[in-house]
């Protein structure tokens, strides 16, 4: 069923690109892919240091977005990753192998629900959370999770999206590039005739056409972002 979604806000986070014009600047640009891992992460300074401290680096990219794009009072949040935290669940898996007692905390932290839940508690928000994965269409995904949110009555939904490369060990089933990355989108429905709203939407048909067209060349997650961006900058070029 196709929508359209328009976005209010958005933030995004790699290596060497933090800043809204480095964004800019990337999508409008040759757009080379980040580094595959960022040589900083985030400082989440926002984020009670008691609680900051049992982020890994994928959840830091992840909730320093949502902090740079805070969704609005009581507004439903939608977190996606293809991968989620690998990294952590291999760990887990070596204690395993190795006979080792496995840590319920790190258990805790290693499902693919984690962050967005840390992200939850420290923000205190109690409204609806939802955590996406469909592989080459996780993006995707998100995107039509937040349009049914909205059909259902929300103003706005947050959508967080995250990915980090395979472990090495899973590297063969790598099936696009990989990089570390994350971005933070508030979308809601278009408002027709509102000349204050955004006009940069997305549609269905646009959505898929990324996802579909890029598979190979891109992280879909980060080739949704520079369409998106691309469209931005253009509509800064065209205004009077």
């Amino acid at each position: 069923m196709p929508f359209e979604l328009t976005i209010l806000e958005w933030s995004a986070y790699a290596d060497g690109l933090s800043q809204r014009a480095d964004w800019l600047q990337w999508a409008a640009g040759s757009a080379p892919l980040p580094r595959p891992i960022a040589n900083t992460v985030p400082a989440l300074a926002e984020m009670p240091a008691m609680m900051r401290r049992r982020v890994n680096r994928l959840g830091r990219l992840a909730c320093q977005v949502a902090y740079w794009c805070p969704p609005a009072a009581g507004a439903p949040m939608v977190f996606a990753s293809r991968y989620g935290d690998a990294d952590r669940s291999l760990a887990l898996l070596g204690d395993l192998v190795q006979g080792q007692p496995v840590s319920p905390t790190g258990f805790g932290l290693s499902v693919h629900n984690a962050i967005s839940a840390l992200y939850s508690i420290a923000q205190g928000h109690c409204a609806n959370t939802v955590v996406v994965a469909a592989g080459r269409a996780s993006a995707a995904a998100a995107l039509t999770e937040a349009a049914a949110l909205l059909a259902d009555g929300a103003a706005e939904v947050l959508v967080v999206y995250y990915e980090a490369p395979l472990p090495r060990i899973y590297a063969e089933f790598e099936d696009q590039p990989g990089c570390e990355y994350a971005w933070a989108w508030r979308v809601a429905l278009p408002r027709h005739g509102d000349p204050e709203a955004p006009t940069v939407r997305l549609s269905a048909d646009e959505i898929k056409s990324v996802t579909d067209t890029t598979a190979e060349l891109w992280p879909t997650g980060l080739a949704m972002l520079h369409y998106a961006l691309r469209k931005f900058a253009s509509m800064r070029c065209s205004a009077p």
